[in-house]
């Protein structure tokens, strides 16, 4: 049975009518073929409405992990800005959104900074920090603000046979709304039964109504797949569709098939991102470059595979600098770890009681740059200064100095937890040292 586009607009226009509490929704977009189908759906049929009856607020959500593939970073970047113009100028009640993971939870910090492996099924931490906690922050604040909302999803049953068994568990029959799993928001899957090859026909048919057209989104499939997007598609023809865009740094798929492709088809400049990304995936089960305690702990156990080592934590921050340096040739504008990440990695450090290795000394060696450890730091030079006047013992200075940090990183990333413990550890070790 054909697609009936029709039908689908009707749904949209009929539930954004005829709901009297007027809940706002909330469309997650990532920029990729189900969620830019679902926007011009909405779109197409929400422009059509007097403007006068359009009374209800729209909130376009896309998340940005910080660590996207850099090409479909740029394209949703370019998109979203399109998006929010044309909303304002159209007169739709449409606002985009941005998320991104608060600093001490972003990959840099976790995997450089708290030194957690990296990502695998068994311990994928990456999802829950950088993905799903963001979104649920947003959604959350705008229930705090209004009561209720009804957020619109891009899902598929024919993306996966769990994805089909999420969307029938949760699917009330006969209802548009199905509960979501936050109290007071509500979920609205309009796609839910389309196939992938009614996907990418209704792309190609339909230009977006923010302008331009679909065919920049269908030559990144079409490159990261590998292979051929079909100009015409139909039942027959199989589709473009099994490209699957996600972090560049994922560990958790054996290879990234889709930056692999893209470098084949003429993205040679994201080589050094491929590289890192499979010393990350290398590296995860050595045993040498894992702890033999828990992160916070000095209890020493050889069965315990904890956080990477100092050194190794050290020399991903070095070969990920190297990384950007070397893309940024290419493209200057790029930015693979920032500011932010770079202090939040430093105090990190400082609060493992790891003191060996400068955030400050291991970017001026790939740089080339004269920049001070203040930059990265969380003490202030001069505050050093008297310390090292009130005390003339060496160790005793170090002792307090480090504490000190100890106590800064923990306000600056918002989190006292186990600042007692860690402290006290300080000092034991401080004593045996000086034993």
């Amino acid at each position: 049975m054909a697609l009936d586009i029709k039908f689908l607009q009707n749904e949209v226009f009929e539930q954004y009518m005829a709901d009297d509490n007027n809940r706002p929704w909330i469309i997650g977009f990532s920029g990729g073929k189900d969620s830019t189908m679902l926007l011009q759906l909405v779109w197409s049929t929400v422009s059509k409405i007097e403007p006068m009856l359009r009374t209800r607020q729209i909130h376009v959500v896309c998340n940005d992990t910080m660590v996207e593939n850099p090409k479909i970073a740029q394209f949703i970047h370019v998109t979203l800005n399109n998006i929010q113009t044309e909303a304002v100028r159209q007169g739709i009640p449409l606002t985009v959104h941005e998320t991104t993971p608060r600093l001490e939870e972003s990959f840099w910090v976790n995997l450089i900074g708290k030194g957690y492996p990296a990502p695998n099924n068994t311990f994928r931490w990456c999802t829950e920090r950088l993905k799903i906690n963001p979104t649920t922050e947003f959604i959350k604040s705008k229930i705090s603000e209004i009561g209720e909302v009804i957020i619109l999803l891009g899902t598929r049953s024919a993306e996966s046979t769990n994805r089909a068994k999420s969307i029938k568990k949760y699917e009330v029959k006969g209802e548009r709304l199905r509960k979501h799993v936050l109290p007071n928001a509500y979920v609205f899957a309009l796609i839910k039964d389309v196939e992938t090859d009614e996907v990418w026909h209704y792309l190609l048919q339909n230009d977006p109504g923010w302008g331009g057209t679909n065919r920049a989104l269908v030559t990144l499939y079409r490159n990261a797949s590998g292979g051929d997007c079909p100009l015409v598609i139909d039942t027959t023809t199989p589709s473009c569709g099994n490209s699957r865009f996600g972090c560049w740094v994922c560990t958790v798929v054996k290879k990234d098939k889709s930056m692999a492709a893209l470098i084949d088809n003429g993205e040679e400049w994201m080589e050094p991102l491929a590289d890192f990304r499979d010393m990350l995936q290398d590296n995860r089960n050595k045993r040498e470059l894992r702890d033999t305690k828990r992160r916070g702990s000095y209890i020493e156990d050889e069965n315990t595979w904890g956080p990477y080592i100092e050194e190794e934590r050290a020399n991903m921050l070095r070969v990920l600098l190297e990384a950007q340096k070397e893309v940024q040739r290419t493209e200057p504008e790029l930015v693979l770890i920032n500011a932010q990440e770079l202090v939040g990695i430093q105090v990190t450090w400082h609060r493992d009681s790891l003191f060996r290795f400068s955030v400050a000394d291991i970017f001026n060696a790939v740089n080339g740059t004269d920049l001070d450890a203040k930059d990265f730091d969380v003490q202030d030079v001069f505050e050093k200064e008297i310390l090292k006047e009130v005390f003339d013992d060496e160790a005793d200075y170090e002792l307090i100095n480090e504490m000190l940090e100890v106590q800064r990183s923990k306000y600056i990333l918002v989190s006292k937890y186990g600042l007692q413990n860690d402290l006290e550890n300080h000092i034991d070790r401080h004593v045996k040292t000086k034993k």
